[in-house]
């Protein structure tokens, strides 16, 4: 048994230096990363049925997935996703930012889906393990992160509404640069009335791809329009929820303010991470309904994700309605969010939440 696991690491040790060659021909330009992805050396994928215990899994040469026409991922849209990034701090360490939350968030997701719940421990074990495999593929300090995308589909086949008999755990990553392009600069949104992200009782609180779906019409428009987001608004046209793949603030009299969760709003773990640093650093936070009035009058505005990490607002539209915010510049409360969770995410300053969990 020694032998063979023996046998086992040192032909896996080969592969990871195999695909270092192949990585080093590509010659990334680390400073030119963009947010598409590009594809690396591997992924790690697990099978289970429905009635029965997850598969231990296993890392796998990145490729294309053999999936039935009739699986209920496809016809139905039972599936889940995460969106998290592996860091290279300065000193060289490679870590995850709260990953144990993002396992978390995963569970809620599958319970609401019905679909089978993977163990914490298994869920991190396998995000260590596909960053380690692809550690040629994080960008040097500094340049970009390793996105890491952990996938739940219903992978069995029927035709039935029902949910699917069997199911594949899949983590993919690749190297990326800014969300959006220009960098960290004040974007402009623009409120809608005519869609809506959720609704009450919906799946507005998990992460699944129908979610995303739904966002790409609306997107589109703004995007002809001039916009680089949406903000939207509850089905009764009176408050804010969020942007279309991020959680919304606003600052005002030195206070920060966010859409309280009510079940439309997905709970973003770096939204949770700015209201715990907020309080940290002596801000007053306050989660409640937010109308178009505290917008139209606030100071500040940014909006937050794993993507985007803290991507400042400079001005949100609404019919004949605007506002510029510090004359489409950053905000200096903004500022001092951005720099204080990425200077813990990338090892910069000191961590006082554990919140970064290294690979190695």
């Amino acid at each position: 048994m020694m032998i063979v696991r023996f046998v086992y690491v040192l032909l896996f040790s080969f592969s990871i230096l195999f695909s270092n060659v192949v990585f080093s021909d590509q010659k990334i330009n680390w400073d030119k990363l963009s947010f598409d992805p590009i594809p690396t050396s591997y992924m790690f994928k697990a099978f289970c049925e429905v009635n029965g215990s997850w598969q231990q899994g296993e890392l796998v040469s990145y490729g294309d997935l053999a999936i039935s026409p009739s699986s209920c991922a496809l016809n139905y849209g039972q599936s889940i996703l995460e969106g998290m990034k592996a860091y290279r701090t300065k000193e060289g360490k490679i870590v995850l930012f709260r990953p144990e939350e993002n396992a978390r968030r995963f569970q809620k997701g599958a319970v609401r889906l019905g679909m089978p719940i993977l163990p914490e421990e298994m869920f991190i074990k396998a995000v260590k393990q596909t960053v380690l495999a692809n550690i040629d593929w994080v960008p040097p300090y500094g340049k970009g992160t390793l996105y890491i995308r952990p996938l739940l589909i219903g992978t069995g086949s029927l035709l039935s509404l029902t949910p699917a008999p069997s199911y594949t755990f899949l983590i993919f990553v690749t190297p990326v640069g800014d969300y959006f392009k220009g960098g960290v600069r004040a974007i402009d949104l623009v409120i809608s009335d005519e869609f809506h992200r959720a609704h009450p009782g919906g799946v507005g609180d998990i992460k699944t791809i129908v979610n995303y779906a739904a966002n790409f019409v609306p997107l589109q428009k703004a995007k002809q329009n001039g916009f680089a987001e949406i903000l939207y608004l509850d089905v009764t046209n009176q408050y804010v929820e969020e942007v279309g793949a991020a959680n919304f603030f606003c600052v005002k009299d030195g206070i920060l303010y966010t859409p309280e969760l009510t079940g439309t709003i997905l709970p973003g773990i770096t939204r949770d991470s700015i209201i715990l640093l907020a309080s940290h650093l002596g801000y007053e936070v306050k989660e409640q309904k937010i109308d178009l009035d505290l917008v139209f009058s606030s100071d500040e505005a940014f909006c937050s994700g794993t993507a985007a990490v803290i991507a400042p607002i400079g001005s949100i539209t609404h019919n004949d309605r605007k506002i510029v915010y510090e004359e489409g510049n950053i905000g200096p409360v903004t500022l001092e969010f951005y720099h204080s969770l990425t200077g813990i995410q990338n090892g910069e300053i000191e961590d006082p939440f554990n919140w970064l969990h290294e690979v190695n």
